[in-house]
């Protein structure tokens, strides 16, 4: 579970002097990592329930989720809200792409497959209003602030 909704989320940026090195170690360490956790030799058929990358932004009026999933369909996408969480998950409904049935592949490492995120959701977010769009690959979900939570300016006479 995914807290996504307060301040406290802060993003890594590369810091000055973040030399080769660190790249290289840092290369070496997820291969060596991923090699032990046995997924860099799944090629997508072992698991069912796979994850997607997200990106969240927030804006001043809003928080936007965007959801990287490419050749999907609209239909299979459930967004939901449940007892304070939202809730995004695709089921791919069995259908098999026309590749699975062509014969000379050497290597099909993407398979469309299931997944689910689910991110806690603060009282700043207005849920009546929740809209979600797929398009080109991304599934965008517009989070709208309550207006208690919009920034107020006002200006304050100096006497």
């Amino acid at each position: 579970m995914e807290v996504i909704m307060t301040k406290a989320m802060q993003v890594n940026k590369v810091r000055p002097g973040y030399g080769l090195e660190n790249v290289v170690d840092n290369i070496f360490n997820n291969t060596m990592r991923r090699f032990f956790d046995g997924n860099l030799w799944d090629t997508g058929n072992s698991a069912n329930v796979g994850t997607v990358p997200v990106n969240v932004r927030e804006t001043e009026n809003q928080y936007e989720v965007d959801v990287i999933a490419p050749g999907c369909k609209k239909e299979d996408f459930s967004v939901q809200v449940k007892t304070g969480e939202l809730v995004i998950s695709f089921e791919h409904n069995g259908e098999k792409d026309q590749r699975d049935e062509e014969a000379g592949w050497v290597r099909n490492e993407y398979v469309r497959r299931s997944f689910s995120r689910t991110f806690t959701l603060d009282d700043t977010v207005d849920i009546e209003k929740i809209s979600a769009g797929y398009t080109d690959g991304i599934l965008r979900i517009i989070l709208p602030k309550n207006e208690k939570a919009k920034p107020i300016s006002i200006a304050i006479d100096v006497k």
